[in-house]
């Protein structure tokens, strides 16, 4: 299902209200309180005094000392204390805090939640109860009050909800469809909330966030040499509302890509520069997404070439950063992104050849060099590593709509249907490596030899040529303007024309790049100080 941006309108999709409850019961005489004291006296100290401190840094609005409680302390305390549990229930943590600002338990529940996700096999009423929870934090955002909220957090957490907004929603999307593993009552509650993560609703959330920052405007604004403050307004001009007006952008590029509507995806990064350093290269998480998202799009669309630039860009950028990315909690997940890029690197070189950065294909190649040298043989040899390489490295896709009652559809659908897609395109370009291959070792070369070699008429041979010539020619970014724009091209460095009377000649032309040797010196000068460093290190030269 293709999800049209004009038929998501803000207005037509309302969230729905979630009705806050009394944070704690006032009074020792309350049926209940006894349980409630016996829950907050189970909780650690180190917790309690955590909950405090997170308390008071929310009502202060201290950045700096939630971007601590949040990176620091929050994962310390899980390593210590939650690896394999849940942290204290909300009803529990309410009766630890002192206000009754509805902010502070939505803020602790979308934490408690994600935990249970990312340690956990959350429940359905996890999963209900952690929607309601995000349609009270978006709520709170929007709707709370006609002027902004003075709520700040850091830009790390923000890009966190909607990443982890968008992940419940792809989560629930595929759980949905597992009907084999599920009793009657969890089929009923089913039946009953089509609304929990429908995706409209979704939709709706983040195309509200974009629209109440004014961030596409602002972007538009600073992409024409402006200021960005300019074209804001009241809430654009909060961090709060500008930071996840443009995260929400990115979470757009992912949710199209989920649904499988790459050009609508790359649609939404129409005021985004990735030629300039964005406000994506604050989080390095959202940097990666960033890339990796537009990356596979630009493959799903055959425009290998900026597929390749895109995915390079990134690696050569983790590369460079990796010391830092080893502290980060999160330098799991960005090293699984990192090898899922190189994977779709390697599908997308051996179906467009051209040259890489030295480092990015010395690494490539210890990846995956003998992958790419099976992907360059014909279809029925090539095939399953495409496959292989395509389900390791794709995103999970997602059906937006209700499974259907006879279990026909399953969890895996949506990415096999992608994947055949992909595969059909594989099928259709399964001689132009070949074709490649010959045409690299003439000048000239009739047509009649070119069939002898692929064993095929050279009627057959001409409607390869051809194939070759459509398979090859792509739209190609620039580097400026929107991410859809660009001009035809065919490749840089091959290329042939069928002349002679009787059109029976091929005149190849090919053109060698000159070798970097600045690079090389370079890179062998590094690789000589490392090893005088060593060598000193170990006592065996003296030190000059």
């Amino acid at each position: 299902m293709e999800v049209d941006e004009d038929e998501v309108v803000a207005e037509e999709v309302e969230l729905p209200s979630v009705v806050y409850a009394a944070p704690f019961i006032e009074g020792m005489e309350e049926e209940g309180d006894a349980q409630a004291f016996v829950a907050v006296a189970t909780i650690p100290d180190p917790v309690l005094s955590f909950l405090r401190n997170f308390q008071q840094a929310v009502l202060d609005r201290s950045v700096w000392e939630l971007h601590g409680i949040y990176e620091g302390a929050f994962n310390k305390l899980t390593e210590k204390f939650y690896q394999k549990s849940s942290w204290p229930s909300p009803d529990a943590v309410a009766g630890v805090f002192t206000d009754e600002d509805p902010i502070l338990l939505i803020l602790y529940k979308e934490l408690y939640y994600r935990h249970v996700y990312s340690k956990m096999q959350p429940s359905l009423d996890d999963r209900f109860n952690s929607y309601a929870n995000y349609c009270d934090l978006f709520n709170y955002i929007l709707y709370y009050s006609t002027e902004p909220s003075d709520l700040e957090l850091p830009n790390q957490w923000l890009w966190d909800i909607i990443d982890e907004f968008i992940y419940q929603f792809q989560s629930f999307c595929q759980y949905r469809l597992k009907l084999s593993n599920k009793g009657d009552a969890e089929l009923e509650s089913l039946k009953e909330r089509p609304d929990v993560w429908n995706v409209l609703n979704v939709l709706n959330v983040l195309y509200s966030l974009i629209q109440k920052s004014c961030i596409n405007e602002q972007l538009s604004v600073s992409k024409n040499g402006g200021d960005m403050g300019a074209a804001a307004g009241d809430f654009g001009s909060r961090p709060l509302y500008r930071m996840l007006g443009y995260f929400s952008i990115i979470g757009l590029l992912r949710v199209h890509c989920l649904l499988g509507d790459y050009a609508m995806a790359l649609k939404m990064m129409e005021n985004v520069e990735l030629s300039k350093k964005g406000l994506f290269a604050r989080v390095t998480a959202c940097h990666v997404t960033t890339y990796y998202y537009v990356g596979f799009a630009y493959m799903m669309m055959r425009r290998y070439t900026d597929a390749i630039k895109a995915f390079v860009n990134i690696l050569l950028f983790l590369s460079r950063t990796k010391q830092y990315h080893t502290r980060s909690y999160q330098f799991e997940a960005i090293s699984k992104k990192s090898e899922q890029m190189y994977a779709l690197l390697a599908i997308c070189v051996s179906l467009s050849p051209q040259r890489l950065d030295e480092n990015v294909h010395t690494l490539l190649r210890e990846k995956y060099g003998e992958h790419m040298n099976k992907m360059q043989k014909e279809s029925e040899e090539s095939l399953p590593v495409y496959e292989e390489l395509f389900l390791f490295a794709c995103p999970k896709f997602i059906s937006p709509s209700l499974p259907r009652s006879d279990g026909s559809a399953t969890a895996h659908a949506p990415t096999m249907h992608q994947l055949n897609v992909f595969l059909a395109e594989i099928r259709q370009q399964a001689l132009v490596p070949t074709v490649r291959s010959y045409l690299k070792l003439y000048t000239t070369l009739p047509v009649t030899k070119l069939a002898s070699f692929l064993e095929l008429t050279p009627e057959q041979t001409r409607t390869e040529l051809l194939a070759y010539k459509h398979k090859t020619r792509q739209r190609r970014w620039e580097g400026a303007g929107a991410l859809l724009d660009g001009e035809p091209a065919g490749p840089a460095d091959l290329d042939f024309a069928v002349r002679g009377k009787a059109g029976d000649m091929i005149h190849v032309q090919e053109t060698k790049p000159g070798r970097r040797f600045g690079d090389w010196f370079i890179r062998h000068i590094g690789k000589f100080d490392e090893t005088i460093a060593a060598l000193e290190r170990s006592g065996a030269v003296g030190k000059q």
